[in-house]
């Protein structure tokens, strides 16, 4: 049972986590690009990202926990010694993690204050580039470590821009009117089109590649139930909202986007179920049974702390005559 509760955390924690952590560097962006619609989003992007240092804090439950959750913590014999004494050693997965975790918490911070200057959105965007690169991997790719994709961290990091930005068409700020409607649909549209890509072209490079270790990976994700959660996840969280966003009413309208963010966020979760769960073979039923009940919990610790952190406004320095 306490095995089943740490993956349905681990589980919970990445679907909940790439809403705070998309948030961050959407505003990290606009910080840099600027426009209209960084602007239009605040109100759904701040609190949001305010949640970072929450996120931080809950990301101990699989810090504690990681013999549970990756075989290479349990029996480091199952990789080969110098992997385990140069990166997966649950040391330095526990370093990479506080750093990538710390960093993008000062960040977020930084940008509540109004303290984040376009040299330091560069900067901090650089800085999620390199961690992700690492965390990535760490986090979701290890569960099963046999298996690599250098295409990886790039398609996470779009999975947490997408979730964002779901998240923002659901939230639907004040500010949204047809116009802005219209560029968080494209926001949408676009950064839908490179998860697809990156997911597809991932697979097909595998594919061609023909190695045991990325056939074994995908066969086993492309078996019994696990082809089901697969294709719910392309038409909820793809083709769906791909074909609506496709219709200039449907990008025009907040109300209409709304059902599109929530579609996306649902296709969201079940690609990262579809990541995770299959590696507990027979525990993945009850390491989802548990994941429900822990993304409830983090959704409902947000509210406050969301609330609270994102009243956090620039700093006022005095007037001299």
């Amino acid at each position: 049972m306490i095995e089943s509760l740490a993956r349905g955390w681990l589980l919970a924690w990445l679907v909940w986590s790439a809403v705070p952590v998309g948030s961050l560097v959407l505003m990290l962006i606009h910080r840099v690009t600027g426009g209209r619609w960084g602007e239009a989003l605040a109100p759904a992007l701040r609190p949001a990202a305010a949640l970072v240092p929450l996120a931080a804090l809950a990301f101990l439950g699989v810090g504690v926990s990681l013999p549970a959750l990756y075989l290479w913590a349990a029996d480091p014999g199952t990789v080969k010694p110098d992997i385990v004494q140069l990166y997966l050693d649950p040391a330095l997965f526990d370093l990479r993690a506080a750093l990538a975790l710390v960093g993008w918490s000062v960040l977020a911070l930084l940008c509540l204050a109004g303290r984040c200057s376009p040299l330091v959105a560069a900067l901090g965007l650089s800085f999620y580039g390199l961690t992700i690169s690492l965390v990535a991997v760490d986090w979701i790719l290890s569960v099963e470590p046999h298996f690599t994709s250098s295409a990886f961290a790039a398609n996470i990091a779009l999975h947490q821009i997408l979730a964002a930005l779901a998240w923002a068409a659901m939230a639907r700020p004040p500010r949204l009117d047809e116009d802005r409607a219209s560029d968080l649909a494209g926001l949408i549209l676009a950064t839908l089109l490179g998860v697809l890509y990156l997911s597809l072209m991932s697979y097909i490079v595998a594919w061609y590649g023909d190695l045991p270790e990325k056939a074994a990976w995908y066969l086993k994700r492309g078996t019994g139930p696990w082809i089901a959660v697969l294709l719910a996840s392309l038409a909820t969280g793809g083709l769906l909202p791909f074909a609506a966003l496709l219709f200039a009413r449907i990008r025009r309208s907040a109300a209409a986007l709304r059902v599109v963010g929530l579609l996306v966020l649902i296709g969201v979760a079940l690609h990262l179920a579809w990541y995770v769960l299959p590696a507990y073979g027979s525990g993945a039923g009850a390491a989802a049974a548990f994941a429900v009940p822990g993304l409830a919990l983090l959704a409902l610790a947000s509210v406050p702390v969301g609330r609270r952190l994102a009243r956090i406004g620039p700093s006022r320095r005095p007037r001299h005559a």
